[in-house]
Parts: structure tokens; C-alpha cells; sequence
């Protein structure tokens, strides 16, 4: 078994802490290890735990004057051990609150604690394709939703039709109950009513008691110019039913953009790759160039290499936070034909002979080191 770690080593805090720092040391540690935020990390559980029994015994004034003195060894041939036992969730409500992680997030991650008040509903989230041109342009859609709604049949009681729900008597209606745990009063949830603080004798037979039930719903979501792939868009108020009365969850919709055949994104850049001639590359031209506005113009200069990127200002896709405009960058490639007309072989073969007779600068370097390596 191994040796117990130092408490005040687990909470990364000096001998000679006081109350003030313990509990700001616990309270970042329990948040940064709490299992429902990390619930694909095993590990987070016993660094929770362990973090709450530090917790438990050095905010303890004789708790901590026994460990200062004894050790480890010290407590627990006194009896004053840790956390064992006790869940370290109910240590972490009482410190900070019933509603534990609700409370001190505002509901940001759904559900609720275990308390008889009202709680907020658990949010939702679903993907969302558009092509392109919509993310350029900004646009709308209906998005076909599956979530809950009260019961019509009990109007979301949960209880049979001309009856009501009942206050729990194992807790008053306050969702929790106490415990004695040595020299503390814990307080857990309510077995009775699972946090409700109330409990129902006649459950609906349409919801079976959970006074909710399945329906589709039809929302308009608005997505702004400029809309990044992978972005989020939150609709307030449309995810699931809170419980007890409380506030609806939130809907996330995350947009994903769609490939698209001429363009590449880059940021708030657009890249598309032209095909150009030879001919247009070395005399230049002028030639029109695709946007998802419409046609722009592009001067294409003599002596044009392939992979030359020219930048149209103000054509790429808006800023999703009204931040200008990006760039269009377009990528010159050299198309070389794969069938030529007699009349094209008869001028490029004269064309050739002229490039045998005055090599270009570039290829006259790459001529000399040749010769050097083989001469």
C-alpha cells in the first residue's frame, strides 16, 4: 500500500497556511478534479478524494494540530482519520454549497445538485451543415429538434391527474438529510426523494411519473456571416426542462462548413488554385477569376512562375466579428495542354529552338552546376 502523501503537499500550500489559503487551495484542486468534469479520467476521482481528506483534516484546528505534530500516524491511532468513509462529494456540497457544482457554476453544465429547489435543465447540442457560400453570405435555418416538454396529461407534476405531490417527510421537502460523522453534521442527499424534497404516491400514467415527455421541436436559428467550421452558436432557454419549476437548458449548435470544390479556407482568407497557360504566364493577360460574389478581374504580369499567389484585398470571407474582410489568394498553376493542333507544334517547336539558342537565367545557373558536378 502506498505511503500517504503530505497534506499540505496535496494541497500545494506552505506549513504555516492559514484558513483562507487552505480553502482557496481546496477549492481550485476540488474543481479541477471534481469526477462529474472529468468523467473520461479515472484518475480525477482519487486526486478529488485525496484533495478533501487533506481538506477535511487541516481545516480541523485539532485535526491539524495532531497531524503538525504526529504525522499520519498520529490520526489514525487517534481515530481522527481522513475522508474515510464519507464521500468526498457530500465534504465538497457542504463546503460550497448544496448544489455543489450547479451552484458554483450557475448551471453550466445542466442538471443540478441535489436540492429540493428548482434547477436548471440539462443543455443540448447538435451539428449543423452548411455549404460554403451560406457561411459567406450568413443565413438562416430551421433545425428539427427531439427534447422534452411538461406532460400535458399532469401538467409536468408527475402526479396522477387531481393529485398533487407530496413533501417529503424523510427531509421536509429540502432534498437533503443530515448525518453525524464524528465531529461533523454531513449532509447528503435525500435517499427518499433523490434530492426532489418531494415524492409521488399516484405517478401519472402517461409519464410515469417523470412529468415530461418526448416531442419535436422546430427552431430558427440565424448563423452570421463569416461563420467559422467547428464554431457554436448557443440559443438560450431551448435545451431540456428544468426540474421543479426551474429554467430550461441552453441548445448548442455547432456548424460545421462544407468543402468546397474551387475555394480553400484559410482563416478569413480564401485560396483557389487558377490554371493559366503558358502563354499567359510569360506575356501576361488579363483573365477573370471566380469569388463567391460574383467575377473579379486578375492582371496576370509577363513572366508569371507557377505557384505565384496574387492577393484580390477584401474578397476572402467576412469577419464573424465585423472585423473587415478577409483575402482572395489566387495560386497560379501552369496548364500544360495534353493535345496540341499541328499549327500549336509547329510554333512551339519553333519556340523550342529559340529556347535552345538563349537559355533563361534560371536555367542557365541550373546548367553551369550541372556541368561543375559532371564536367
Amino acid at each position: 500500500m502506498p505511503a500517504a502523501r503530505d497534506y499540505y503537499e496535496v494541497l500545494g500550500v506552505g506549513r504555516g497556511a492559514s484558513d483562507e489559503e487552505l480553502k482557496k487551495a481546496y477549492r481550485r484542486l476540488a474543481l479541477k478534479h471534481h469526477p462529474d468534469r472529468n468523467k473520461d479520467d479515472p484518475s480525477a476521482g482519487e486526486k478529488f478524494k485525496e484533495a478533501t481528506e487533506a481538506w477535511q483534516v487541516l481545516s480541523d484546528p485539532e485535526k491539524r494540530r495532531v497531524y503538525d505534530q504526529f504525522g499520519h500516524e498520529g490520526l489514525r491511532g487517534r481515530g481522527l482519520g481522513g475522508a474515510q468513509g464519507v464521500d468526498p462529494r457530500d465534504i465538497f456540497e457542504q463546503i460550497f454549497g448544496q448544489g455543489g457544482l450547479s451552484d458554483l457554476f450557475g448551471g453550466m453544465f445542466g442538471g443540478g445538485g441535489g436540492h429540493g429547489g428548482p434547477r436548471q435543465g440539462s443543455h443540448l447540442r447538435v451539428g449543423l451543415s452548411i455549404p460554403l457560400k451560406e457561411a459567406f453570405s450568413g443565413t438562416e435555418r430551421t433545425l428539427s429538434i427531439r427534447r422534452h416538454d411538461a406532460c400535458d396529461a399532469c401538467a409536468g407534476s408527475g402526479a396522477r391527474k387531481g393529485t398533487q405531490p407530496e413533501t417529503c417527510g424523510s427531509c421536509g421537502g429540502r432534498g437533503r438529510v443530515q448525518r453525524s460523522q464524528g465531529f461533523f453534521m454531513m449532509q447528503t442527499t435525500c435517499p427518499a426523494c433523490r434530492g426532489a424534497g418531494q415524492v409521488i404516491r399516484e405517478p401519472c400514467p402517461r409519464c410515469k411519473g417523470g412529468g415530461l415527455r418526448e416531442v419535436n421541436a422546430d427552431l430558427r436559428v440565424r448563423i452570421p456571416p463569416g461563420m467559422p467550421s467547428g464554431s457554436q452558436l448557443r440559443l438560450a432557454g431551448e435545451g431540456e426542462p428544468g426540474a421543479l419549476g426551474g429554467p430550461r437548458g441552453d441548445l448548442f449548435v455547432v456548424v460545421e462548413v462544407e468543402d468546397h470544390p474551387l475555394f480553400e479556407r484559410d482563416g478569413d482568407d480564401l485560396v483557389c488554385e487558377m490554371p493559366i497557360t503558358y502563354s499567359q504566364a510569360a506575356l501576361g493577360a488579363r483573365i477573370d477569376v471566380p469569388t463567391l460574389s460574383g467575377a473579379a478581374e486578375l492582371e496576370i504580369p509577363p513572366g508569371t512562375q507557377p505557384g505565384d499567389v496574387f492577393r484580390l484585398r477584401g474578397l476572402g470571407m467576412p469577419s464573424v466579428h465585423g472585423h473587415g474582410q478577409g483575402h482572395l489568394l489566387i495560386r497560379v498553376a501552369l496548364e500544360v495542354p495534353r493535345k496540341l493542333s499541328a499549327r500549336q507544334r509547329e510554333l512551339l517547336e519553333e519556340l523550342a529552338g529559340l529556347d535552345a539558342e538563349s537559355a533563361t537565367p534560371r536555367r542557365k545557373s541550373f546548367l553551369e552546376k550541372v556541368k561543375t558536378l559532371f564536367g
